[in-house]
């Protein structure tokens, strides 16, 4: 969903992989689940809100509606509950923020550019 709409995606398989390419630079946006082995999504977003606190990151959860307060997500998403247009704009909405207003129309990259983490795995 997030490719056809000119995003480029880089996913792995568990939260200690997905950390050690955050760490190689270049993400724009996080999006993560919160169960998943090696690393949960809430000490991913942790860690790489240490390295780049200013990078959006939004969780997902199946198992639980809400999340605690202790937790470093910009957002926090219940799955199922939202539509993917609704997802989308969220996702846009936060990446225009993280960018920053508009200076100069040709200084800012085409729309959909950013580079977006997603950890895959369970469902």
């Amino acid at each position: 969903m997030l490719e056809t709409r000119g995003y480029r995606v880089l996913t792995s398989p568990n939260g200690r992989q997905a950390l050690e390419i955050f760490r190689q630079g270049g993400i724009d946006l996080l999006l993560t689940d919160l169960v998943m082995p090696e690393v949960d999504g809430n000490e991913l977003i942790r860690r790489a809100k240490e390295l780049s606190p200013f990078t959006p990151a939004i969780l997902f959860s199946g198992h639980t509606k809400f999340v605690t307060s202790d937790s470093c997500a910009d957002l926090f998403l219940p799955k199922g509950a939202h539509a993917p247009i609704e997802l989308l704009e969220r996702i846009r909405l936060m990446l225009v923020r993280k960018r920053g207003p508009k200076k100069v129309a040709m200084a800012v990259p085409a729309l959909g550019s950013e580079t977006v983490l997603v950890r895959t795995g369970t469902a």
